[in-house]
Parts: C-alpha cells; sequence; structure tokens
C-alpha cells in the first residue's frame, strides 16, 4: 500500500483534485471536442515546436512547400520514417542518407539543393531538396488519378506511378496502404495543431495505472518487471501506462514524443506525455518524459534514488507535449536510427 509516498507537499485535497479532473474533466471536454481538424494542407501548415531538428528545420520548411501535394509536415513524416533524421543511415538495400535514396533513384532525382556544385546524397542539404522534389515529380506523374493528390502521391512513392493510374489511385497493395495511412498519420505529430487537439478516450486508464506506482522507487531502464522489483524509469512507466489501455509506445522518450499530435501547454489535458530537454529545439534531445495529471502537475519517475512522484511540469527544461492516439503509436518506426 503507496499511498503514504505521495510526495510531500502535496496535499490529499489536492490529490482528489487530481481524481476528479481526471475522471470527470478529461470526459467533459472530449464530449464537445473530438472531431477537430489537426490542420490544413499545402503552405499553411507549421511544423510543431522542436518536431524537426533545428539544423533541418529550414530546409523542411522551404522544400516542404514546393508543389501542393506536399507540405512541411509530411515531408518531415517521411525523412524521419525513412531515417530518424540521421543524415548517415544506410540500409541493407543500400538506401542512403537522411532520406534514404537508393542509387538508382538518386542518380535520375537527385539535386545540388544548395548550390555548391555537387550532388551528395549524404548531404542533408542536397537530400532534403531531393526528397520534396521527387514527391512533386511523382505527384505530377499520378495527377490525374482519381482521389486524394497526397495519398496518390505516397503511393507512387511506394509502389510506383503505374500502379496508381493502373488503379485509379492507391493500389490494392496491403504494403502500399500501410505506408499511406503511417505517412498521413506521422504528419499529425509533426504539423503544429490548427485548433483544439482531439482529447484522448484511453488517458484514465494510463493515469489509474501510474497513480498505482506511486512511491515505487526509480530504476535506470526499469520496465517494471518481478525482476526489477516492479520499478520502472521515466518512459518506462509512460509505456507500462500506455500498454494497459492497448497502445504501445517506444521504449524511449524522445522516440515517443511523435506518438500523437501536441497540443500547447494551455490545452494539456490528463493523460498527455509531457517532455524535457536540455536542447529545446530538437525533439531528438528529449532526455525525460512524465503523465499529465492536470493541475500544472505530472506523475513522474524522475531520477535514481527517488521514487515516482507528482512534480510540476513548469520548469526550463519543458519542451512540450503530445496527446497519445493509438494510430500515432502503430505508425511510428519500430527502431528509427538515432540522429
Amino acid at each position: 500500500m503507496r499511498k503514504a509516498w505521495v510526495v510531500a507537499g502535496l496535499s490529499v485535497g489536492v490529490c482528489m483534485a487530481f481524481l476528479a479532473l481526471l475522471f470527470v474533466g478529461t470526459f467533459t471536454i472530449a464530449g464537445g471536442a473530438f472531431g477537430a481538424g489537426a490542420g490544413a494542407q499545402g503552405k499553411s501548415v507549421a511544423l510543431a515546436k522542436g518536431a524537426v531538428p533545428a539544423r533541418y528545420q529550414a530546409l523542411v520548411q522551404k522544400w516542404g512547400n514546393l508543389c501542393p501535394a506536399i507540405n512541411p509536415a509530411l515531408l518531415a513524416a517521411q525523412l524521419y520514417q525513412e531515417s530518424g533524421w540521421n543524415p548517415r543511415a544506410q540500409s541493407h538495400a543500400a538506401a542512403q542518407g537522411i532520406a534514404q535514396f537508393i542509387p538508382g533513384t538518386w542518380a535520375a532525382h537527385g539535386m545540388d539543393g544548395d548550390g555548391d556544385g555537387d550532388r551528395d546524397v549524404w548531404d542533408p542539404a542536397d537530400a532534403i531538396p531531393s526528397a520534396a522534389s521527387y514527391d512533386c515529380k511523382l505527384a505530377g506523374y499520378v495527377k490525374k488519378a482519381p482521389g486524394d493528390p497526397t495519398a496518390n502521391m505516397l503511393a507512387a512513392y511506394n509502389a510506383g506511378a503505374y500502379a496508381v493510374i493502373k488503379y485509379g489511385g492507391v493500389p490494392p497493395y496491403k504494403e502500399t496502404q500501410h505506408y499511406v495511412k503511417i505517412i498521413r498519420t506521422l504528419e499529425k505529430s509533426f504539423a503544429k495543431p490548427v485548433g483544439r487537439v482531439d482529447p484522448s478516450r484511453q488517458a484514465a486508464g494510463a493515469i489509474n495505472f501510474a497513480q498505482q506506482k506511486l512511491g515505487t522507487k526509480y530504476l535506470w531502464g526499469g520496465n517494471g518487471t518481478p525482476e526489477q522489483d516492479g520499478r520502472f524509469d521515466c518512459s518506462g512507466l509512460t509505456q507500462a501506462a500506455y500498454r494497459t489501455v492497448d497502445i504501445e509506445l517506444p521504449r524511449v522518450a524522445n522516440d515517443q514524443y511523435n506518438a500523437g499530435p501536441h497540443p500547447s501547454r494551455d490545452e494539456l489535458l490528463p493523460g498527455d506525455l509531457v517532455f524535457f530537454s536540455d536542447d529545446l529545439t530538437n525533439s531528438r534531445a528529449i532526455r525525460h518524459v512524465g503523465l499529465y495529471v492536470g493541475g500544472g502537475y505530472m506523475i513522474n519517475a524522475p531520477r535514481p534514488g527517488a521514487v515516482i512522484r507528482f512534480d510540476k511540469i513548469d520548469t526550463p527544461d519543458y519542451f512540450g507535449a503530445t496527446r497519445v492516439t493509438e494510430e500515432g503509436a502503430k505508425a511510428l518506426p519500430k527502431h528509427p536510427p538515432t540522429a
């Protein structure tokens, strides 16, 4: 029985207020807010804070507006899916660089994006513009196909333009349909939301699990297994909390950031993941995550020597938040390379 371990300084009344906010407020808000859009397409799409590493943000913002079929968030989603922002990534199929061009495709579509006189697949200043240009060329190839132009472009990227033309839109290939869905879902995690982000219906279950762990000793790398005496680190706790509501998050905090759209600080709701970093311009540098419970507090597995507890989120290293969605978590690369 760990109720006695609740962090000093938080009264029983405050804890009950958290519970009231969780089990009443979350679903009251949810009842009136479902269906709000995540944002418009095209040039109106802005990138979420820090979602794209700062050294690539200007490139993605510029080249993501190259044609109507793409936008900066979509281009970011493709790059993240392909390489996890790793400019030195190389696959077993010989795909290379941040955009994972295979040599033949690079030879045909690579461009000198930075005007330095060469076309270098390993240089993001060439590869990112080339990825956008290639997308737009594919969109041109399939522009007469029925359906959504962006979905058709993505399908052409995966299955070839001929398949899109043949089937009059996204072809009936499971792999291609899955790819289109993944990129369109990841797009939401890179776009700055326009309007309110839909509340999560699974939040209550995730917080209920985390509350039961209050007072448990922190363990670096802890996943809560019996061999670890049920102990967790920060991302182990959030992963386990959402696993109880059938959402499988990645293991580390910076990958969990892309599991859904990003509400602003004044739009946080219980169940949102809140993130912390020493570099507020780069989501790949995130080093800590907690589970928001309302009132400016989170349930937090803070560090070795401490216990799982309530902590304030408003600190200088507060990075931002993610509203976890089931489809967002499923869309994440299983093991994205690190930048």
